[in-house]
């Protein structure tokens, strides 16, 4: 039986544990701008803070897990576990990213239209390339944060549902800061935290939720040219502009502050469930612990086959043999010794009489 005073302690211990990452993530954060600002260009200043922000949060973790939890692996543990087939996670997170910007694509395209301009060059690709890094480093750092060591410290303190409710929540009221935002996006990002929260409790891993946030960016920034959050510069190949009611496009933000696309963040909660059935089998199944006495089963089995097919042998049972009972003569063996006397007298041959 647990002691409720002890649940208490380790529910306080985790807490004052994810009210400590969240310090370490506001100092990462400001060293990271300020580094950045200070060794790069403004062409390369916004990739070199996601890099050193991404660098700092995964290193400052680590140092919580092995010092606070005395983790042996502490980047394993955060959910970078290199286990078989995390490549094959990633891949389903980036399908399933760009799957639902195609989705919130189609009825953008049906509801008003849609006007592209592409610009191919050596230039522009090699940027395309860039800020497909850029994008990639920038989901790591939301996936760590919202998804790594902060959201296992949650589920320790408050329990799966309400942690995973918790890191939405907070998602969602980081992007309020963004030039344009309302509750359009406010709305969207708190399902589509929702949905990369329950990504990774399918996994136990952060592979696919790394996967899912950076399909859904780079598909609508670099394959589509729509704007990220009112940022409109992402893509030098491809620049697009949506004309379509806000419900649909999210306006100049973006699909982010479209009430649509918060609705298919919902709608992919099946999907995924259905994606991760395999996964969430194998890395969420209790594991099943051995007791009682052990006994050898296939030795048993084969005792029991052995003693079925055996020929059955007739049973000898031991002969009996009943003699006659002899008379009994009580003065027989006087006579007989007075007749041998007698005979010895007179040097008569003996003579048995039966």
């Amino acid at each position: 039986m647990v002691d409720p005073r002890n649940s208490q302690f380790n529910r306080a211990r985790a807490v004052s544990r994810l009210l400590l990452a969240l310090v370490v993530f506001l100092l990462a954060r400001v060293i990271a701008e300020r580094s950045a600002h200070g060794f790069a260009n403004e062409a390369w200043e916004p990739m070199l803070e996601q890099a050193m922000l991404a660098f700092m949060l995964l290193l400052g973790f680590a140092f919580l897990g092995l010092t606070q939890d005395k983790q042996s692996d502490p980047v394993a543990e955060q959910g970078f576990v290199r286990r078989e087939g995390w490549r094959s996670e990633a891949g389903m997170g980036i399908a399933l990213g760009w799957a639902m910007a195609l989705a919130c694509l189609i009825p953008v395209i049906v509801a008003g239209g849609l006007v592209v301009r592409f610009h191919v060059s050596a230039a522009s690709l090699g940027w395309f390339a860039a800020d497909a890094v850029f994008f990639a480093l920038s989901a790591l750092v939301v996936t760590v944060v919202f998804q790594g060591y902060p959201f296992q410290k949650a589920i320790r303190a408050f329990g799966e549902p309400s942690a995973a409710l918790l890191m939405a929540i907070l998602y969602g009221l980081m992007q309020i800061g963004y030039p344009g935002a309302n509750r359009a996006s406010t709305a969207f990002c708190f399902a589509f935290g929702l949905l990369l929260g329950i990504a990774y409790l399918r996994t136990r891993a952060l592979w696919l939720p790394w996967g899912l946030h950076f399909g859904w960016i780079a598909a609508q920034a670099l394959l589509f040219g729509l704007p990220i959050n009112s940022a409109t510069a992402y893509s030098p190949v491809v620049q697009s502009d949506a004309y379509a009611p806000p419900f649909f496009s999210g306006g100049a933000y973006g699909f982010n502050a479209s009430w649509f696309a918060g609705l298919m963040a919902l709608a992919a909660l099946p999907v995924l469930f259905r994606m991760t059935r395999e996964l969430s089998f194998r890395y969420n199944a209790p594991v099943l612990i051995p007791g009682g006495i052990p006994v050898d089963l296939d030795a048993a089995a084969r005792r029991q086959h052995e003693a079925a097919t055996r020929e059955a042998t007739p049973e000898v049972k031991p002969l009996v043999q009943i003699l006659p009972a002899a008379p009994h003569h009580p003065s027989y063996p006087a006579a007989n010794a007075e007749q041998t006397a007698s005979q010895a007298q007179t040097g008569a041959p003996e003579t048995h009489v039966n």
